[in-house]
């Protein structure tokens, strides 16, 4: 029976790996749960798996669930950032699952890691702001760290049983997202609602934009840079928009292995909660016969700008991922509040970049800080540009 805590459960991470806990109640008990401001679908959670602690966004909003939870049920109602942490280090768990999305999962991941918990990540961020102190403390306290993204699960796979020695390049798929085949000069006038409508996959706001942009494909080498031990230039992005192959590893002799699935994060989630055993999830078999075609694409880096940058950044090292991750933030959000346009992102993330003169981190506290900066900065860039439309001509 293996004692998992869950940070970000009422996300969509979050919730498939309940779906998972629920189909194998024999194997997974829920020890933690943290969440953000979602108290409703958080209430039904708790009750349900009967978690020793849980974690919301603020202490209002703790006292708003511990009036809904009933008065028997043991569990204790936390807040904020260290409520996170104490679900992410508690004694009772020995996995945690990383899914609280964007830089807030950095914190409470670190904590668990420094806790010896095994970590299932899917918070990418964790690693694209502090790859570095992340991987020395993983190898510094002996506790694995699973992949879940549906890439890096894939990539996991296809390493398994081989020599790193003998990799050549690791290929992370993408979908190409919603404007795979839109013109450049459609994209300024792309709406919200357009940019959160992806065609295979069902994600959150955040990572839904970040996979129109193609940063999120930039995020997910840096992280698999920082996972697999392998330098920028021999990671490469290939869109593949049937969402079959999730990545591939080449081999120095030519070989090329990779991991097919129908694009569902219940299979690389329960992967990573069951390594190394495989166990069932209630999904349709993959048939290619009904897939028919596979086709392969080059990104282009005109058309999606933020690839480009998330690859500069990691190449110059130092505070720049973090930063890069922090402008990417401000700006999604920025555009999903209709602050700014489409075509914006890259432009604000490419001035925050160009400003930066920070000093390399070298704590966690160092990462936060950069990463406060970079918000402040792209903040500013926002309102600069929100005046600059309003002045009077």
């Amino acid at each position: 029976m293996k004692r998992i805590s869950i940070l970000g459960s009422t996300g969509s991470i979050g919730t498939s790996a309940l779906r998972v806990v629920r189909r194998h109640p024999d194997r997974f008990q829920v020890v933690g749960l943290a969440a953000g401001r979602n108290l409703d679908l958080l209430a039904e959670q708790v009750r349900e798996f009967r978690p020793m602690a849980c974690s919301v966004a603020d202490d209002d909003l703790a006292a708003a669930l511990r009036r809904r939870l009933p008065a028997d049920l043991r569990c204790e109602v936390l807040s904020g950032v260290a409520g996170n942490v104490t679900v992410a280090s508690c004694p009772e768990a020995d996995t945690v699952l990383s899914a609280i999305v964007g830089a807030a999962g950095l914190v409470p991941t670190f904590a668990a890691i420094k806790a010896r918990k095994r970590v299932a990540l899917a918070n990418k961020e964790t690693l694209v702001m502090a790859g570095e102190l992340v991987m020395e403390e993983v190898r510094r306290q002996g506790v694995e760290m699973l992949p879940v993204d549906s890439e890096h699960s894939a990539l996991f796979q296809s390493l398994v049983g081989h020599r790193r020695e003998d990799v050549h390049r690791l290929v992370l798929t993408a979908s190409g997202g919603p404007f795979l085949t839109r013109r450049a000069e459609e994209l300024a006038r792309v709406t919200v609602d357009e940019a959160l409508n992806h065609p295979r996959w069902k994600m959150g706001p955040k990572v839904s934009i970040d996979s129109s942009t193609l940063m999120n494909k930039g995020l997910e080498c840096i992280e698999a840079r920082w996972l697999f031990d392998m330098p920028m230039d021999r990671i490469q992005v290939c869109i593949h928009p049937q969402s079959i192959i999730h990545s591939m590893v080449e081999y120095v002799d030519g070989s090329v292995v990779a991991q097919l699935a129908v694009p569902d994060m219940q299979i690389p989630i329960a992967y990573a909660l069951s390594y190394p055993e495989r166990i069932e999830v209630d999904l349709p078999r993959l048939d290619l016969f009904e897939v028919g075609r596979l086709t392969f694409l080059p990104p282009d880096e005109a058309k999606f700008p933020c690839l480009r940058l998330a690859f500069q950044a990691a190449a110059s090292g130092g505070a720049l991922p973090a930063v890069l991750n922090a402008a990417n933030e401000t700006a999604v959000n920025a555009f999903l509040m209709r602050r700014i346009g489409y075509r914006q992102i890259p432009e604000l993330i490419e001035a925050v970049l160009g400003a930066c003169d920070l000093a390399a981190p070298r704590t966690v506290s160092d990462v936060m800080a950069a990463d406060l900066w970079a918000r402040n900065r792209a903040e500013g860039w926002v309102r600069s540009r929100r005046q600059a439309l309003s002045a009077p001509v």
